[in-house]
C-alpha cells in the first residue's frame, strides 16, 4: 500500500515539475493576489482540465463517445446561430 502511494506521489510530482508554472511574489503583493494570479495562468493553460481528465483511466470506446458528443453539441450551437 504504501509503495503505491509513493508511486502514485512521485507521478503528480513528476507531473507537475514538467508542466512548472511560476509566478512570483511581487513587492508589496498579498499573496492572496499572486494566488489567483496563478489559478488564471493554470486555467488559461489547461492544467487543471488535463489533471482531472487524467485522473482515471477512460476506455478508448469512452472517449470516442465523448468526443463525438462535444463534436454534436458544437455543431448544434453552430447550426443554432448561424441562422441569426
Amino acid at each position: 500500500m504504501v509503495d503505491l502511494f509513493c508511486l502514485s506521489t512521485s507521478f503528480h510530482f513528476f507531473y507537475l515539475f514538467i508542466m512548472s508554472l511560476d509566478v512570483t511574489v511581487r513587492k508589496g503583493e498579498p499573496v492572496e493576489r499572486s494566488l489567483r494570479r496563478l489559478k488564471k495562468r493554470l486555467d488559461r493553460e489547461g492544467v487543471i482540465r488535463d489533471v482531472r481528465a487524467k485522473r482515471y483511466f477512460e476506455k478508448p470506446s469512452q472517449s470516442k463517445r465523448r468526443k463525438k458528443k462535444e463534436l454534436d453539441f458544437n455543431n448544434m450551437l453552430r447550426v443554432r446561430y448561424s441562422k441569426m
